[in-house]
């Protein structure tokens, strides 16, 4: 069975129908935590005690694995084992080749789950197969899974696709959102469910009972990063000195070393650069966010889309430049950083269309 939908698998588990390998993973942990239970669940019910066996991928034993694989199920009708963060980009090549070798004599008494929650796993979009793929080395586990079992992805949801759901839980909390601001606060906190719900515990206990706001969203929901970053690109775009500075303070606030506000910066107007460069070829969001595996940011690339029209090349070319001069002064001098962040910015506000 190839990368299916999750909801395909749950459809299956909800009618018995257990398959004895699967790979879980994807930017959406919490959906990868869910799925998982269920899972164990259909196969061991309420033995988990007995008959699941949990190993962390990092100190996982091949030899260890192949034995637990054999034995018979306890108490419930499968022996059920979860690997949890096993990262074919860190083992050794011996030990993967173990594993594969495990996992392709399997026998029928027992489910074996590997599920990622720990790290990323690198996808890419294959034409061929009409989807995305994953890229990395752990492809060799994955494809192993496939062909007899079932590998799940769970992608970030969209901030449409998370409005609903959010107006929903903020609902059975006895508050009220429009879709509206229920979209801004996903989009707030780029479409991560345990940022989300932590959020909406927070809003819902302030409100107690009243509507939340936008003003309420604006005060009390934390900006993630990124989207400091494109509020400040899109001031730069705009001329708006003010938001510049705002959006710069912010991020600052936010920062976790040095450089490491200058390299979200570069790698926003590197995003907006991408972007107009498409626009440009006469392609949309859509195949920016293919081409260049922006998944799990995609809702800032459909915003650059719609705002990035004021800034032409030739203006960002020049801010890439004065970016570039930025990091090199960073790297060589000892100069305070916020003053030359504070240099860079006047010097892009300057730019000329």
């Amino acid at each position: 069975m190839p990368y299916i939908d999750a909801k395909k698998v749950e459809t299956q588990l909800k009618k018995g129908e257990l398959q004895n390998l699967y790979y879980i993973y994807g930017a959406d942990v919490s959906g990868v935590e869910k799925l998982t239970k269920k899972i164990i669940k259909a196969a061991v019910g309420d033995n988990e005690e007995f008959a699941l066996n949990r190993i962390a991928g990092k100190n996982l034993d091949p030899s260890e694995l192949r034995d637990i694989s054999e034995l018979m199920p306890m108490m419930s009708e499968y022996n059920c084992i979860l690997v949890n963060d096993y990262n074919c980009e860190e083992q050794r090549e011996e030990v993967t080749k173990q594993v594969i070798d495990t996992l392709k004599n399997v026998p029928s008494q027992t489910v074996m789950i590997f599920n990622i929650t720990g790290f990323e796993v690198k996808t890419k979009y294959d034409r061929k197969a009409g989807g995305r793929v994953i890229s990395d080395k752990n492809k060799k586990i994955a494809d192993i899974i496939s062909k007899s079992g079932a590998v799940v992805e769970f992608a970030l949801k969209t901030p449409q696709e998370l409005a609903k759901e959010i107006a929903a839980s903020v609902s059975a909390r006895g508050g009220a959102i429009s879709i509206d601001n229920a979209r801004l606060i996903a989009e707030i906190c780029l479409s991560d469910p345990l940022t989300i719900k932590n959020e909406i515990e927070k809003l819902c206990a302030y409100a107690a009972g009243r509507e939340i706001t936008s003003e309420m969203i604006g005060s009390m929901v934390h900006h993630q990063s990124d989207v400091n970053v494109f509020k400040l690109a899109d001031a730069v775009a705009a001329f708006d000195r003010r938001k510049a500075f705002e959006a710069l303070d912010d991020l600052m606030q936010d920062k976790d070393n040095r450089g490491s506000v200058l390299a979200n910066v570069t790698n926003s107007f590197l995003d907006l650069y991408r972007v107009q460069l498409a626009r440009q070829s006469g392609l949309n969001a859509e195949a920016v966010i293919r081409d260049f595996g922006y998944f799990s940011r995609s809702f800032i690339i459909e915003k650059l889309y719609r705002n990035g029209q004021r800034i032409s090349i030739g203006r960002l070319r020049a801010c890439i430049r004065i970016i570039r001069d930025t990091s090199e002064q960073l790297n060589s001098t000892s100069g305070d950083e916020k003053i030359v962040l504070e240099q860079m910015l006047t010097k892009m506000l300057m730019t000329k269309n």
